[in-house]
């Protein structure tokens, strides 16, 4: 094991010596068909890829960064931060099993589960979002196969213990798998916690410049990673070479951008924070704020993603509170370098318990704007929502 940082490993990967002379970066292949010199060869692993679909040297070099980052044997790359979820979703479960998650998972993911996974014959059980792990390990059947975690969780943030549910389900021969999206593989390492499988959105801070849509799955156990890396060859699925090159590059500077967007993020939750149009900021690195105590205990760093409940107020209010705003981006995704705000309240809706919020529900991802000014904005929005609340 290296002695260094991962922010030193993700640098030193690439410098290493030992190569001879070569581009710091690797040559972007793109090929579907690879040659080989000689009949014997042809279905050789050991010549390096057979077609296509198996990655050139950018996508072979992401997967070693992002294994080394994981603390995983191997680590693979999908088209998107959804599959990510439903390949170990898919992988580890067959008809008859049962999955526990929480209200509050990613919508793409619950919606995965309640209509592909449900026709399959997998059922799954919400679990209140506010479940504690006590609650979920006490949950656990004699059916159940796979629980599936987000620490922190969707739009409302709540955090669980997860070495504790991974132990337990180790424990009772249940597999666990994490969606780490939020902790980047940086800030929060599942498989050092217990967790089986690993999974992230790279299309958010790996990426890190919103013009990449990918995914990760790390894995330590030979089982897991064979079930994995099986239902992607059958799938067909792969990321293209300049894609892999893209995520490849942004995932050198991972360490530098995520610290930096998460001191503004924890500025900016401070200032909301302590406005009077706000009820609750919903960030875990926040004193005060739910599952602060397991961030501090569990998590090196922090996301700059979170949600804003607003004293009150109505979707016009909250419509005329993002269109005040000139420097926040009004649009889906996070993790780039752009500041981003939604509205998100509807969304709760869709959950078999929806929270009570004392009003709108926003998100908002703090980027790489000086947080003054990113406060300056926001002001701007308040005034637009106070004045909204006053019409008739």
């Amino acid at each position: 094991m290296s002695p260094h940082s991962d922010r030193t490993r993700l640098i030193s990967s690439a410098t290493h010596r030992g190569q001879g002379r070569r581009p710091v970066n690797p040559p972007i292949e793109r090929a579907s068909t690879m040659l080989s010199d000689r009949a014997e060869t042809m279905r050789d692993d050991a010549e390096g890829p057979t077609y296509g679909l198996d990655g050139g040297s950018a996508a072979r070099q992401l997967r070693a960064a992002l294994a080394d980052l994981e603390g995983a044997a191997d680590a693979f790359l999908v088209p998107s931060g959804l599959a990510a979820v439903t390949v170990p979703l898919l992988a580890l479960t067959r008809p008859g099993d049962e999955v526990i998650t929480s209200d509050a998972i990613y919508g793409p993911s619950r919606r995965f589960l309640s209509r592909y996974q449900a026709a399959r014959g997998v059922t799954t059980r919400f679990l209140p979002a506010e479940t504690d792990a006590a609650g979920l390990i006490a949950a656990i059947g004699d059916r159940t196969r796979l629980v599936l975690m987000e620490s922190p969780a969707s739009l409302t943030f709540e955090m669980i213990d997860v070495a504790a549910v991974a132990s337990a389900c180790r424990e009772r021969g249940v597999l666990t798998v994490l969606d780490n999206t939020w902790g980047a593989g940086l800030a929060f390492k599942p498989l050092a916690h217990g967790v089986d499988v690993s999974v992230q959105a790279l299309t958010k801070y790996v990426s890190g410049h919103s013009d990449v849509l990918m995914g990760g799955i790390a894995a330590r156990a030979p089982a897991c990673l064979r079930a994995v890396a099986d239902t992607i060859e059958d799938l067909g699925w792969h990321v293209s070479p300049d894609d892999a090159w893209l995520a490849l590059r942004g995932l050198r500077t991972l360490p530098l951008r995520y610290a930096e967007q998460g001191r503004s993020g924890l500025i900016v939750a401070e200032w909301l924070q302590a406005r009077p149009e706000v009820a609750r900021v919903l960030y875990p690195p926040l004193p005060g704020s739910v599952g602060h105590d397991l961030w501090t205990r569990d998590f090196t760093g922090a996301a700059s993603l979170m949600g804003v409940v607003l004293k009150g107020g109505h979707t016009a209010a909250a419509c005329a509170f993002l269109d005040a705003l000139s420097l926040f981006g009004m649009g889906y995704s996070w993790g780039g370098f752009e500041s981003l705000i939604t509205h998100e309240t509807h969304q709760m809706a869709y959950r078999d318990r929806p929270p009570a919020l004392e009003g709108e529900l926003i998100r908002l991802h703090i980027g790489l704007e000086d947080p003054a000014d990113l406060i300056a904005d926001l002001e701007h929005g308040f005034a637009a929502f106070r004045a909204a609340l006053t019409l008739p």
